[in-house]
């Protein structure tokens, strides 16, 4: 497949390519600084501005799905922002005019009403990203698109790219997993054309 992938320079995005890769597709990394992205057989890297419709316009055409894994720089997670639901406004606009119809994004498990005060404390901590989250949400499942939205919890680094889906819940137990098994499920969804119009609450396999 040819996949775009907005967000490449980040933690989830270089695990898409890197397993994209390895599945043998054929990536575009829409990104705003090239030179932070390591160069790869298989990739193009286009520079771009992910807030401006025409920018990602200028590279989409050809593509069979976009995957994107576009959030907030960490220092910046904790801070009022517009960033992802700007980002998703722009996407879905290309995606209209450029006739591409596959969407796979991320989200965040904290959207799920889970119960404890473990749930609670990093819905307190994460509370304008979340805004940010809503917004950008309710402007993927406003389109006509094939869209599937990620909501996985806590993120870490790890080789591990096993994972368990549910559709509107978060698998039991499911407090971490890899940015990896983030990729991996996205990547399936695309590949298998599963969990369309669907939100799919994400969790370590084991």
């Amino acid at each position: 497949m040819r996949l775009f992938v907005i967000g490449a320079n980040g933690r989830t995005g270089t695990e898409i390519i890197d397993l994209a890769r390895m599945r043998g597709h054929e990536i575009t990394a829409f990104v705003r600084s090239p030179q932070k992205l390591a160069a790869a057989t298989s990739v193009r890297v286009v520079q771009g501005d992910p807030r401006r419709s025409e920018s990602i316009v200028a590279a989409l055409p050809g593509h069979d799905a976009v995957l994107s894994a576009i959030g907030p720089p960490p220092r910046e997670a904790f801070r009022p922002s517009t960033l992802v639901a700007d980002c998703a406004r722009a996407t879905v606009e290309a995606m209209a005019v450029t006739g591409v119809t596959r969407l796979a994004i991320v989200s965040a498990a904290i959207l799920f009403p889970e119960k404890g005060l473990y749930f609670a404390f990093f819905r307190w901590l994460t509370k304008h990203h979340a805004r940010d989250l809503l917004a950008m949400e309710s402007i993927v499942k406003s389109t006509g698109l094939a869209w599937t939205i990620a909501r996985p919890p806590r993120l870490t680094k790890s080789a591990d790219a096993s994972f368990r889906a549910l559709r509107d819940g978060l698998p039991p137990g499911s407090r971490a997993m890899s940015f990896r098994s983030v990729a991996a499920f996205m990547l399936d969804a695309v590949e298998l054309r599963s969990h369309v119009a669907e939100i799919v609450g994400l969790g370590a396999a084991s």
